[in-house]
């Protein structure tokens, strides 16, 4: 193993200081393949970050990988706008035959753009257009992303202070748990709504993530999520949930909603759904909210034909039966069982567990042990991103196609390096 220093000199020089995940990783990539990334100077790590969770299925899949190239090979179509396209027809029917219709979910597919905060941002404009109303109501720690509107529901300060101008139409309740069962559910929110003395504008909708990712790895138990639900029905709210992290498997099902027997107005898609870490976004809704005038929400980059491709064969070859959900429930529980057992061999730490799926987090009362450890992790050959308000937890994003012995292999670095950050 090279001990040479990586030149970052360019990186340090030319590229703005907005430069994050490459701060705490200080070494220059060259190559990935499955759960591996490769630097310049040959060292692997193991990928527990899986590009914020846009891959699912691993680096360079082979399968989409084939896909992919035969599709360049034969010069087919990377640009197109919101045009027909033979790869968006195929994908638009795989997504229909092996997603929509075995879960009959109803939805209409609207492509918006490249990026997550795209979807959010079509959501937040559709459902106030429904409505005729402004205020769209998130929850504590929630993160939907950098654009304007999507900062307005977004919870972390240090995003939401980089705007620059006024967030508005956007109001914080509290997320499952977050006043330790000591209120019942929903009490305060349902009560602003009924009094016409709360000051709360009457809102067109709730966003919510039913697993905050970013936020620090919480959790919504099912219950809730129907109790919001209910909540909306009752209110004349549209529900969206933002599956952008969450989707495409992360927590066992294809949508994370599914466990909780709920169907959303409005559901917003990117990360995995094209399988291969291209740039794809969806917004799906219920067919009665399809109200846009052509050409009223558009795009340049909303038609990348590359990510139809490898998007449609990351459907034909993951999700035609349940295996890949049956998978990542068994690769979660082993996670699981590791992270209790750091746990518990340092009590000392007030650790706490948390997560579903392949989401998983460990979240440290001394708010600064998550970044040694990830540092330590990164010197050992991990890698693991740190999130919640203090970036106090530890977060695994393994790939959904991990070995069980390259999650062993994670899972001891991870526990070798809380134990050497003591």
């Amino acid at each position: 193993m090279t001990t040479n220093q990586p030149d970052l000199s360019v990186f340090e020089t030319l590229e703005s200081e907005v430069r994050s995940y490459c701060r705490g990783w200080p070494t220059v990539f060259e190559r990935a393949q499955g759960s591996h990334l490769h630097d310049e100077d040959g060292r692997s790590y193991l990928d527990f970050f899986s590009g914020a969770g846009s891959l699912n299925y691993g680096h360079n899949n082979p399968a989409l990988k084939r896909a992919l190239v035969d599709y360049l090979e034969g010069d087919g179509i990377t640009h197109s706008l919101d045009m027909a396209t033979t790869t968006k027809r195929a994908f638009l029917r795989a997504f229909q035959n092996l997603v929509l219709s075995p879960r009959a979910l109803p939805y209409k597919v609207m492509f918006p753009g490249p990026a997550g905060t795209t979807a959010v941002e079509a959501a937040l404009k559709l459902v106030r257009k429904v409505k005729g109303r402004e205020a769209v109501v998130s929850f504590t720690n929630a993160f939907h992303g950098m654009t304007l509107g999507a900062l307005a529901v977004t919870g972390n300060a240090l995003k939401r202070a980089g705007a620059g101008v006024p967030l508005v139409h956007g109001t914080p309740m509290p997320f499952d748990r977050y006043l330790d069962g000591r209120t019942p559910d929903f009490l305060w929110f349902e009560r602003l709504i009924e009094d016409q003395g709360s000051g709360l504008d009457k809102p067109a909708a709730v966003i919510v993530e039913t697993v905050q990712g970013e936020g620090g790895v919480h959790v919504a138990r099912s219950p809730w999520l129907r109790d919001l639900a209910g909540l909306c029905h009752r209110h004349d709210m549209l529900l969206i949930v933002d599956d952008i992290q969450m989707g495409c498997g992360r927590t066992g099902a294809f949508f994370s909603f599914e466990e909780a027997g709920i169907t959303p107005d409005v559901v917003t898609l990117s990360k995995s759904i094209s399988g291969y870490g291209l740039p794809m976004s969806l917004c799906l809704f219920r067919p009665e909210l399809d109200v846009w005038e052509p050409g009223e929400h558009n795009g340049t980059f909303r038609g990348s034909n590359p990510a139809f491709v490898t998007a449609t064969a990351a459907l034909h070859t993951y999700w035609t039966d349940d295996g890949m959900e049956k998978q990542t429930r068994l690769r979660g529980e082993q996670v699981e069982q590791a992270l209790h057992a750091i746990r518990d061999e340092h009590p000392q730490l007030g650790a706490e567990v948390r997560g579903r799926g392949l989401v998983w987090g460990l979240a440290f009362a001394d708010t600064s042990r998550a970044a040694a450890v990830a540092r330590r992790a990164f010197e050992l050959g991990l890698l693991v991103e740190t999130s919640g308000p203090r970036d106090e937890v530890v977060k695994l994003l393994p790939a959904l196609t991990v070995a069980p012995q390259e999650l062993d292999e994670g899972l001891r670095i991870l526990a070798r390096s809380v134990r050497e950050t003591g």
